[in-house]
């Protein structure tokens, strides 16, 4: 796969002195026998009301950066989000994964990148009463009901940001982890300079009826993975796809402008381990042409 190892040539500067890239190759192989464990559901709803779908972005994590609220940081709900004296900044919209708004990961990544001067916000899936939640594995059609309500979050996200002063809409990426970046993947790119996917492979498996990731060659993509995700990897005894890689490599292969990072060892929530960081960082700087 000669583009990924000229993609992971390229980071090596970055973050190979803390052991971050492997190549493909060094990934394991899958069992060849397992006994998969017993899933959970809870909930039925699948669909947003009105009032539901308001409640997404009212209720959805932002932090500002200084220079967009022209004092300090603001973190806490849009709905609550200052009047702004400062100047329209760049967004990152994130969508969580399946444990919610309540991972403290989440708060930390998105104050990082106020850091960065770049604002994010993070809708809030939840806001559906008896919202459909899963403990995998689970049906695929169960899952496809989740990746379909994920992906609607990010019209609603679009629509909010274009009445927000502080959102510069002509710099805007989409970003997610686990079951909130198979809805990134999804997404058909419109509105967005680019798109960071973590912690999910756009590989089939488990967790999809097929991977159907829609990717255009021509928009900047990252994607960020654990070498040995405990969901998405080989190593996942009842992954359910015994050629999976564990990265999105195969629908990035005719890709002219992605990058794939794989961090050995990580945990499945990686956003603020440092390699994790590094190869954002340089994405975000270069797709959004930041100061």
């Amino acid at each position: 796969m000669k583009h990924f190892t000229t993609v992971l040539k390229s980071w090596s500067t970055a973050v190979a002195a803390a052991g971050s890239l492997v190549a493909c190759g060094s990934l394991p192989a899958p069992p060849t026998s397992v006994a998969v464990p017993a899933g959970e559901v809870k909930g039925t709803a699948v669909t947003h009301t009105a009032a539901s779908a308001r409640g997404v972005m009212d209720n959805a994590a932002l932090v500002l950066p200084a220079r967009a609220t022209g004092t300090g940081i603001y973190a806490g709900p849009l709905r609550d989000a200052p009047r702004t004296g400062g100047a329209p900044v760049p967004v990152v919209v994130f969508l969580h994964g399946s444990s919610g708004l309540g991972l403290k990961a989440i708060g930390e990544w998105q104050r990082w990148l106020a850091g960065l001067g770049v604002a994010s916000v993070a809708p809030d899936s939840f806001a559906l009463p008896d919202r459909i939640t899963y403990k995998s594995p689970v049906s695929k059609a169960v899952y496809e009901q989740v990746h379909a309500l994920r992906l609607s979050e990010v019209a609603l996200a679009l629509q909010a940001l274009r009445q927000q002063p502080w959102a510069d809409t002509s710099r805007l990426v989409l970003a997610g982890t686990s079951e909130g970046a198979a809805a990134v993947a999804r997404h058909d790119g419109t509105g967005f300079a680019g798109r960071i996917i973590y912690s999910w492979s756009c590989e089939d498996n488990y967790f999809v009826q097929a991977h159907r990731s829609v990717l255009p060659p021509g928009q900047p993509v990252l994607n960020v993975m654990s070498s040995t995700d405990v969901y998405f990897s080989p190593t996942n005894a009842w992954l359910g796809n015994p050629a999976a890689k564990g990265h999105c490599g195969d629908a990035l292969r005719d890709h002219k402008n992605a990058s794939i990072v794989l961090i050995p060892g990580a945990p499945h929530t990686l956003l603020n381990l440092p390699p994790a960081r590094h190869a954002t960082a340089g994405f975000l700087r270069d797709v959004l042409k930041l100061e």
